[in-house]
């Protein structure tokens, strides 16, 4: 009895690691992202294909944040946000973390490409941008956040071609949306963490001085007004009715009301309430484009 409690907890602490060394919670934002890209890609709602969306969105994004935490081993002892991940501490060996990755990209990749074939291939090209793009860029150049938009704006895309088996302005919107939207998210982390991602080199801001200013608030704000603008051009393609537009014009607004707040306070407050609604306006938008297409029609 005693030897079972102890296997349990064992694989408790190593699936806690595990977590930590996927970033679990990210990752299941990414795949929420795939899955409701492949409902409005869809014509009809598969099983068999979301499973396949969701196994895919999964062991890619475990693939691309473990090989990120491999190669940002030595920075993020650093930071005080970073340095108990298991690869800091031990507990997982690279060589452990190194041959996670690839199997758990292969695995991702080979479910994708059941799917079809372009699912495949922005699933291993989101992987290639985020793990050995943006990850060594985030020390040479601000550039970086633009360059990780990309691959973190993949997952509603692949969830989209994954459902229409074609590329499609839509999916291109639905790129667009989570496109933007990231900005004023990433940059608010930023401006709260400064002091930690200075300690370990990373250029996070937009000022190419790397100090916080008003350019970050400025530009965050021009990013969250683009998703103003945006949702015009989902009721000009067809891609939604006039509710799945006033839902994300307003969404739109109160992330650009937030961004203004950021502008105009320029403090930590504002900062950490544009990040709260940056929380709340993507799953909301994905949320309401899906009650707009497939339960009103």
């Amino acid at each position: 009895m005693a030897f079972t409690i102890q296997a349990i907890q064992l694989i408790r602490t190593r699936l806690a690691e595990y977590a930590v060394l996927v970033k679990l919670r990210l990752t299941l934002l990414v795949v929420f992202s795939s899955v409701f890209g492949y409902f409005l890609g869809a014509d009809v709602i598969q099983g068999s294909i979301l499973l396949l969306v969701v196994v895919g969105g999964l062991f890619v994004t475990f693939a691309a944040n473990s090989m990120n935490q491999v190669l940002e081993k030595d920075y993020d002892r650093l930071m005080k946000r970073t340095q108990n991940r298991p690869l800091v501490t031990g507990t997982i060996s690279v060589s452990e973390a190194v041959l996670f990755s690839g199997i758990s990209c292969v695995i991702g990749v080979v479910s994708l490409a059941a799917i079809n074939m372009w699912a495949a291939l922005f699933g291993m090209i989101s992987f290639l941008l985020y793990a050995f793009v943006y990850t060594p860029l985030k020390r040479i150049h601000p550039i970086a956040v633009l360059v990780g938009a990309i691959p973190g704006a993949m997952p509603v895309f692949i969830g989209w071609v994954s459902g229409s088996g074609m590329l499609a302005q839509e999916g291109l919107l639905l790129f667009s949306l989570q496109f933007f939207w990231q900005f004023p998210h990433f940059w608010a982390i930023a401006w709260l963490g400064h002091e930690d991602y200075s300690r370990a080199g990373f250029k996070m801001l937009p000022e190419a001085s790397g100090l916080p200013t008003r350019e970050t608030a400025r530009q965050s704000l021009i990013y969250a007004s683009m998703l103003t603008i945006l949702p015009i051009l989902f009721y000009v393609f067809g891609f939604t009715s006039w509710l799945g537009l006033g839902i994300l014009l307003l969404l739109g607004a109160y992330y650009t009301r937030a961004g203004y707040s950021f502008y105009r306070l320029l403090d930590d407050g504002s900062a950490r309430r544009l990040l709260y609604a940056s929380f709340l306006y993507l799953p909301m938008a994905l949320i309401g484009l899906f009650v707009d297409q497939w339960l009103l029609g």
